[in-house]
């Protein structure tokens, strides 16, 4: 079996890479180590990067279409990985996944129209409701020891008949759940009752740590397939977000329409020159270097808690199960943003996520990226770490 080379160092700067090239700009240090926007340290599959380099050999660089073999490889990709039993008929694309979120929500509700959403939780799930002209309906997941959990009583209340979407993270990011199907169910089926639609995100859908299963929203029940858009994309399996290349999955014949239309109406319904290729071999030929990345960031993981059992106990880690992300209770050392502002930026030098990005229920907390060689990791926490230490020693 060919084995790949996780701990080699990224050469990225001067690439035009927005993790590392703009992290002056947005740090205020052009030297800051960058472990916080969903980007790999890792080079795609070797598989892939052939395969991009003999199409670009080509030459031709024309209008390109999504060939049989393209659907083949998403619809075998879902059967195997995830036990979900798709049809050709029902995909469709979009540039990236907030894309397909936002002309879901167009799709989907009016103007004036409320969204739910369930902070803290990525942050353009705000963008997409508040830019489309659509009012915010916040229903915050409960913390409970150490976990997240849905507040379904909450939810309950809040949908009401000027309540039409519900944009659903699964796996969860920044917390790391991977949703139980007992736990989508109870969700899906309350949404079905009160005629609310589900779009989900699962991107990070193929990220899960041994021991968890991915389960996607639409392969729980046909009733709850029926009133849901899947989106996702091989951007965070395999580090290929700058492809600008994600699936969308409905079932539903009528939703499907109004979204193939929108996307027309946009344009952005044809393939990029490289990204149906990219598509096509990661999920036919990635596999084996998926399940390497997989073995690596499970060690990272467990690294990480490790070091900060020993070096930050104060911290609380919310343990995932799933994706590269891991939210890092930082209460104890500051609950304000702007004081872990400092300590990163100005006294670490490094750039993880500040957590009130993410809601107010994310203020206090950090999220770092681990999607990265072990000794660039091991850097980055040993500088937050002395900088805590640091401060702590100057009070």
């Amino acid at each position: 079996m060919r084995t790949y080379d996780f701990d080699k160092l990224p050469e990225r700067r001067g690439t035009a890479s927005y993790k590392w090239d703009q992290s002056g700009a947005l740090f205020g240090d052009p030297d800051i180590l960058p472990m916080w926007v969903a980007d790999m340290d890792f080079q795609a599959p070797p598989e892939v990067v052939e395969a991009m380099v003999e199409r670009a050999r080509h030459g031709y660089y024309g209008y390109t279409f999504r060939t049989d073999s393209y659907f083949e490889a998403i619809v075998d990709w879902q059967r195997r990985r995830h036990g979900w039993n798709i049809e050709k008929s029902w995909i469709s694309s979009s540039p990236g996944v907030v894309t397909a979120l936002s002309l879901s929500i167009e799709i989907l509700s009016e103007p004036g129209d409320k969204i739910v959403l369930q902070a803290p939780v990525y942050y353009p799930f705000f963008d997409v409701i508040r830019m489309n002209g659509r009012e915010i309906v916040n229903n915050p997941l409960k913390l409970e020891n150490n976990r997240f959990t849905f507040d379904l009583e909450d939810l309950e209340r809040k949908l009401d008949e000027k309540t039409k979407v519900l944009l659903l993270c699964n796996p969860h990011n920044p917390g790391g759940r991977v949703w139980t199907k007992e736990e989508l169910q109870a969700i899906g089926e309350l949404c079905v009752r009160k005629g609310v639609k589900i779009v989900s995100d699962e991107i990070h859908g193929d990220l899960i740590y041994r021991g968890y299963k991915h389960v996607p929203m639409a392969s729980v029940s046909e009733e709850i397939a029926d009133h849901t858009i899947t989106c996702t994309a091989p951007s965070k399996t395999f580090n290929l977000p700058g492809l600008q290349t994600s699936t969308v999955i409905i079932s539903n014949s009528e939703l499907r329409r109004k979204y193939n239309h929108r996307l027309k109406a946009l344009s952005i319904h044809m393939e990029g020159y490289f990204g149906a290729t990219a598509v096509e071999v990661c999920y036919t030929r990635g596999e084996p270097w998926l399940e390497q990345c997989i073995d690596y960031l499970q060690g990272n993981l467990d690294e990480l808690i490790q070091f900060v059992e020993d070096q930050l106990p104060q911290v609380k880690v919310i343990r995932p199960e799933g994706t590269y992300l891991v939210w890092l209770d930082c209460r104890a050392i500051a609950e304000d943003a702007r004081t872990l502002k400092e300590i990163m930026y100005k006294e670490a030098k490094v750039a993880f996520n500040e957590g009130s990005t993410y809601g107010k229920e994310g203020e206090g907390f950090l999220r770092v990226n681990i999607a990265c060689p072990r000794s660039l990791m091991r850097e980055g926490l040993r500088r937050f770490a002395e900088a805590v230490r640091n401060r702590e020693a100057g009070q």
